[in-house]
């Protein structure tokens, strides 16, 4: 049987993008995925799927509020075909999972379907040629038929499942108490809905809804929205949500959700004590973040260690604790995003073929795919002020911007953070329409070190929303043009 250089086991975003990079390396690759189809949660049911609910959600909300202003008139008001939508949905997600099954096979990369467990070294069973000092892993396909598969080098890219909320005991039926996957896959606009978390997960989602006609409330612990993101960014991206109809119970913490009638109920209290409140609401969507997925891969026995929160400990090479066993993406430390572990697999598969691998932690984008979209790459204000880094800031807001007004997108700013002395740039934050691919233009200077004043010394075409990068990086270093 044959002997791979490297075994990946899930074929999301980081081990699909780590066993093509290793294929074109030149290493004999193979792939182990449980579900039927690859690309793992963010290509199934998570990352583009929301993608596709996001986008046909803001065209909806777009043609009933929106297009009046711009002189585009609709014969009557417009209406929701949420099965089109869904179908609409399912497309994209078939596209997009098809298309990596071709790039597997493109790339001669053999692909095993079943769970994978990694078995500990020198258990019986292995199918490596004498000799051949390999890693073993037993496949349990889902009629429960096993196979052993051996490589050289396993890389665990398993990802992340959802996570609960701590001391409140629950069940997910994706019916009336859903997760993000029962989110995405609603059969009906709910009349009301409770969030209950509000960091990505739960502000892209609750805001789907809410364009969709839900009354939609986000409870979360925390005294702000969107966890780590830069506090300037996170109050001006509550408030426009506010706007759209969303309400927000901040600072409370969830004691109970159950089910209640035909709905669902959460009781919480304030996170520093207080009397506790119950709302009722037709679903309840749980959205407290994720953790590692690792249940039955065998990594106690195969000597694996994990640190207090579930995650692989791994070195700066992503290395585990067993030679020859590496780990990626959302089961180790770091940002759960899907682009991170990307780059980290290809790290992984250069360091496999020899080559030197390497990841930029301190640039790494995130996105928050709402309406303003909220874009955050490097440090916050709250972090370089935690560490002591003398810094200035530049900010330029989008409704000083042409293209902007013109399009009816002048909410939000851009805001850059250069260190004081050096003018390095240290962070980058935007609130806008297409936040999300503006980012970018921060995050190519900053893998490169350049300055606030090297951005604002560049050309850019106008009219764009981009200008007000450039305007913010004119704020840091001197002063912008337009404001």
């Amino acid at each position: 049987m044959m002997l791979y250089d490297v075994l990946i086991i899930g074929s999301g975003p980081g081990g699909y993008v780590c066993a093509i990079k290793a294929a074109q390396l030149g290493l004999k690759t193979a792939i182990i995925e449980k579900r039927q189809t690859f690309g793992g949660t963010c290509l199934n049911v998570g990352c583009i799927p929301s993608k596709a609910l996001l986008h046909g959600s803001q065209i909806y909300a777009e043609a009933c509020h929106g297009f009046d202003a711009l002189g585009v008139k609709l014969a009557g008001k417009p209406q929701l075909d949420l099965a089109a939508m869904m179908r609409h949905k399912q497309n994209v997600i078939d596209a997009n999972t098809n298309g990596v099954a071709f790039l597997l096979k493109k790339n001669k990369i053999d692909s095993f379907i079943g769970s994978g467990k990694i078995m500990p070294a020198g258990e019986a069973g292995s199918a490596a040629p004498a000799g051949d000092k390999a890693h073993k892993v037993e496949v349990t396909a889902a009629d429960g038929k096993t196979q052993i598969v051996s490589g050289r080098n396993i890389v665990i890219a398993t990802g992340s499942d959802v996570a609960a909320v701590p001391g409140v005991e629950f069940a997910f039926d994706e019916e009336t108490i859903l997760s993000s996957t029962g989110a995405l896959s609603l059969q009906k606009v709910p009349a009301t809905m409770l969030v209950v978390g509000a960091g990505v997960i739960g502000s892209e989602l609750g805001a789907v809804w809410s364009r969709l006609g839900a009354q939609v409330t986000i409870i979360e612990y925390l005294d702000k929205v969107l966890g780590a993101m830069d506090a300037e960014l996170s109050r001006q991206f509550q408030k426009e949500q506010e706007k759209q109809g969303i309400t927000y119970k901040l600072g409370a913490k969830v004691t109970k959700i159950a089910k209640q009638g035909a709905g669902a109920a959460v009781s919480f209290e304030p996170a520093k004590g207080g009397a506790s409140e119950t709302l009722a609401a037709d679903v309840v969507l749980v959205a407290t973040g994720r953790v590692p997925y690792t249940a039955g891969l065998g990594l106690e026995a195969a000597g694996v260690q994990q640190d207090a929160r579930g995650r692989v400990e791994v070195n700066a090479g992503w290395q585990s604790t067993v030679p020859g066993i590496y780990a990626i993406g959302d089961v180790i430390a770091g940002p759960m995003l899907a682009h991170k572990a990307e780059d980290e697999g290809i790290a992984v598969a250069e360091i496999l073929a020899g080559q030197k691998g390497h990841v930029n932690y301190d640039v790494i984008p995130a996105v928050v795919y709402a309406e303003p979209e909220a874009a955050s790459v490097g440090k916050t204000e709250e972090e370089l002020k935690a560490a002591g880094i003398a810094y200035k800031s530049g900010k330029f807001p989008f409704s000083a911007n042409g293209r902007a007004r013109a399009m009816l997108h002048s909410e939000g700013f851009v805001k850059i953070l250069a260190c004081a002395k050096t003018d390095k740039v240290l962070g980058g934050h935007i609130l806008g329409f297409g936040a999300g691919e503006m980012i970018h233009e921060i995050a190519v200077l900053m893998e490169f070190g350049g300055a606030s004043e090297d951005l604002a010394r560049t050309c850019f075409a106008h009219p764009t929303m981009s200008e007000a990068v450039r305007e913010a990086a004119l704020a840091t270093f001197a002063k912008p043009i337009h404001m």
